[in-house]
């Protein structure tokens, strides 16, 4: 919504005005365009009337009969380039928009280019946005794609991290989560777990929303945003959770769909790219082997199918994306039938009556054309995402993975033994055997001795594997207080429902003999126990001496005892450190 009042000059979109929209044209640089892209198709900006986007770094022609719309961040390079384009007269008009806010400084570096260049009456407009993160879905947020690497676990748990770099890594967070926080338009109740990174995020986020809040001037938390929002009578609960409470659940191997996808495909804000292999039979000796072909796919929330399933078990997309095909392929037939009986020429009696009969199924078959086309189009590309996931998942027997990790963090028995789980050469790339050799030693209530832990450091060199993970890990057990209790996720197994069904196996594009038909049983990850237990109230050792932070009152008194003792009804859950779908998924069922 707000995106798009943005692109219609700042001023709500008119539901009913008739008539063309006023074209213009969409400057952004990268940040821009990851915030937009997963949200606006090319078709919706055109609809808003968006002819052209440009990046902003990139080499623009002048249009000096068009008003320009400007979404970028407010970095030296991106002011320097639009001070430089007014003073090349680019465009009819500016409206500037920055992705989070402008400095005083930088506005006054506009002002006086603007006067330089005799173009004040040109600058219509400019708008802080507070927009910097990036939505992914309905219910999911990230803080950013560009330099994500800036704000990732490692750089907050560097070792050598200086107090300044630090700052800087906390104040960007801050940043996007104020900037979401505006875009809300709500004030949260904000709890931490203390002596993490989180507690840091915040202490300063709660420092942002006070100050913004006693400037009565400028507040963005006033007027008409407020009745906007979606919490116009109960706060929303924010859970800042530190990654370190939870280091097993990142590494661990997946069985839903949307999160296999992540891990084993290039996929990134909401678009796959996969290589497509190209067949070599019809390559003559001797040639060069073909170039891949990439094709990209964009999984949007407008694809039912991927709705659906995307926290679906994996054998179950491969049953339901055969279905799909079938019941496509039996429409389709009908079509066809139709079309056949239709052809027949028009003299003879029967066709005339059978016409009149069919025309009114033609008709019905001909409305549904379009329908058809993207169920077509959805089950060409889930055919094709679900195979690349499926080749993974027997060429590095990832079930067999996922089985077994998900018995090391439960403390079930295991059935054979993780050396050789190692050793085996068929089973996994050197980082699946890194990871699952991770999640052991991050599990178990003693570490392993110094003799055994020689001879899996051997094997796991033996298999290619890359030690640096393993010498921070042991470090980080010995740090953390987390080691005296183990984090328990629950003590359920997955369920093996034998192997998939024999329909399955006979007339499916998905060959799935060997691999596992796992069921997952629900239970709860630490993240989402955490927000169960602050949510709902409950006490419990593992969240009781969580900070409580209310950026309203005007003490700002560190109690951690909460206010009020009602439970919470909207929760957003944010893990310093990066979160993944695993957990995404999680709270997902916890909440149905």
């Amino acid at each position: 919504v707000a995106l798009k009042r943005m692109l219609n000059f700042n001023v709500p979109p008119v539901k009913n005005s008739t008539g063309e929209p006023v074209w213009k044209i969409l400057i952004y640089d990268r940040f821009g365009q990851d915030i937009i892209s997963p949200l606006l198709s090319v078709k919706e900006l055109r609809d808003m009337g968006i002819t052209l986007h440009l990046l902003l770094h990139s080499d623009r022609d002048a249009i000096p009969d068009v008003p320009a719309v400007y979404f970028v961040m407010p970095t030296e390079e991106n002011i320097d380039r639009m001070c430089q384009d007014l003073r090349n007269q680019l465009y009819e008009s500016y409206y500037l928009n920055f992705i989070s806010a402008i400095s005083r400084s930088k506005l006054e570096d506009i002002a006086n280019a603007a006067i330089g260049a005799n173009a004040v009456t040109q600058v219509a407009k400019v708008f802080d946005q507070y927009l910097n993160f990036i939505t992914l879905e309905d219910d999911m947020f990230v803080l950013c794609n560009q330099n994500k690497e800036l704000v990732s676990y490692r750089a907050i748990n560097r070792p050598d991290i200086t107090d300044t770099e630090m700052e800087t890594i906390m104040d960007t967070i801050v940043d996007s989560l104020f900037c979401f926080f505006v875009t809300l338009g709500a004030i949260p109740i904000i709890r931490c777990s203390r002596g993490t990174a989180a507690e840091m995020v915040a202490v300063k986020l709660d420092k942002k929303l006070r100050e913004n809040l006693r400037d009565a001037r400028n507040s963005l938390f006033t007027g008409d945003t407020l009745g906007a929002g979606q919490f116009s009578f109960q706060r929303p609960l924010l859970v800042l959770v530190d990654r370190n409470i939870d280091l097993a659940t990142p590494l661990h191997h997946t069985w839903t769909y949307q999160a296999l996808v992540h891990d084993v495909l290039d996929f990134h804000l909401n678009r796959v790219n996969l290589e497509e292999s190209t067949g070599m039979e019809n390559s003559p000796a001797g040639a060069r082997p073909k170039k891949k072909n990439k094709k990209s796919y964009d999984l949007t929330a407008s694809d039912k199918f991927w709705q659906k399933h995307k926290g679906s078990p994996f054998p179950e997309v491969a049953e339901s994306v055969q279905q799909e095909l079938e019941s496509y392929r039996a429409q389709e037939d009908e079509v066809k039938r139709l079309k056949s009986i239709m052809g027949i020429e028009g003299e003879d009696e029967g066709a005339i009556s059978m016409l009149s009969d069919n025309t009114a199924k033609l008709t019905s078959a001909v409305s549904s054309l379009p329908e058809l086309l993207e169920k077509k189009r959805l089950i060409d590309l889930h055919t094709n995402v679900a195979t690349a996931v499926l080749e993974h998942i027997k060429s590095r027997k990832l079930d067999v993975y996922f089985e077994y990790e998900e018995k090391i963090m439960s403390k079930s028995t295991l059935d054979k033994s993780l050396l050789d789980m190692i050793s085996d050469p068929d089973a996994g790339t050197p980082e699946d055997k890194m990871r699952l050799f991770l999640i052991y030693y991050i599990s178990s209530a003693q570490a392993p001795s110094e003799i055994d832990l020689e001879q899996y450091k051997k094997a796991l060199m033996d298999a290619g594997c890359n030690l640096a993970p393993l010498s921070y890990i042991k470090q980080w057990k010995a740090f953390t207080k987390m080691a005296s209790a183990p984090t328990s996720y629950g003590n359920t197994t997955p369920k093996p429902l034998g192997l998939f069904s024999r329909v399955m196996n006979t007339g499916s594009q998905f060959v799935m003999e060997g691999v596992k038909n796992l069921v997952l049983k629900q239970q709860n990850l630490p993240v989402t126990r955490i927000l169960d237990n602050l949510m709902e109230m409950k006490s419990n050792p593992e969240t009781d001496d969580y900070r409580y932070f209310d950026p309203k009152m005007l003490r700002g008194s560190d109690s951690s005892v909460p206010r009020n003792k009602n439970p919470f009804q909207e929760a957003i859950v944010f893990v310093v450190g990066g979160g993944n779908y695993i957990e995404y998924q999680n709270l997902i069922d916890y909440i149905k």
